[in-house]
């Protein structure tokens, strides 16, 4: 009778084992962004982004959340994540519209204002795989990490000045490389040398 269980039960995982296998090896898993989520994809998402938050650290904002650190976060926030998560009156850009999970638009609605900052900033700073969401952690350090984290956790009460930084022009010069070496100029002396005459062959007899 166990025995019998114990087969049962063998057969019944080496199935759910082949089922899976056919439903990612015969393309009917969905990979484009319009396609219809998997079977279960976002309760299994959500809960292992959950339990890895759970292990990091829940530290309090080493920042205030004062003009001074959300101005800073506004910058930050404009250069690298408004392109997805959008600016305050705007609307959702080509790139979010085309992204799947589409990305929340973080001054609409309750955005992330009811997270925590430390969960805001570990997304931030590890990033999310699967979701488009990128680590920014080794390219802005912990400081401009918490200063956009505390922006976003206070996205429902900035203030004029804060929002007249997001809504003026990115800064491009974190983009910009070292400038094209000059094109070396020629000397107003430096004349073109004029070719060699050819010298005449002569035959010695």
């Amino acid at each position: 009778m166990l025995r019998g269980v114990l087969i049962g039960i063998l057969i019944g995982l080496l199935l759910v084992i082949i089922g899976v296998y056919y439903y990612f090896a015969g393309g009917l898993a969905p990979v484009a962004t319009k396609a219809p989520t998997m079977p279960f994809e976002h309760k299994l998402a959500n809960m292992a982004l959950h339990s890895y938050l759970d292990k990091k650290p829940h530290s309090p904002a080493p920042v205030p959340a004062d003009e001074p650190n959300l101005l800073a976060g506004a910058k930050v926030y404009k250069d690298h994540c408004a392109v997805c998560h959008g600016l305050p009156g705007e609307p959702r850009s080509a790139i979010a519209e085309g992204m799947f999970p589409a990305p929340p638009q973080l001054f609409r609605g309750v955005g992330v204002t009811d997270d925590e900052v430390w969960e805001t900033y570990w997304k931030s700073f590890d990033g999310i795989r699967m979701t488009g969401m990128p680590a920014f952690g080794e390219h802005l350090g912990e400081t401009k990490t918490w200063q956009v984290s505390q922006l976003l956790k206070n996205a429902d009460k900035i203030s004029p000045a804060v929002k007249a930084e997001l809504l003026a022009p990115p800064d491009a010069s974190h983009l910009m490389t070292a400038p094209p070496a000059a094109a070396p100029s020629a000397s107003p002396s430096a004349t073109p040398s004029a070719p060699a005459s050819p010298q005449p062959d002569h035959d010695h007899h």
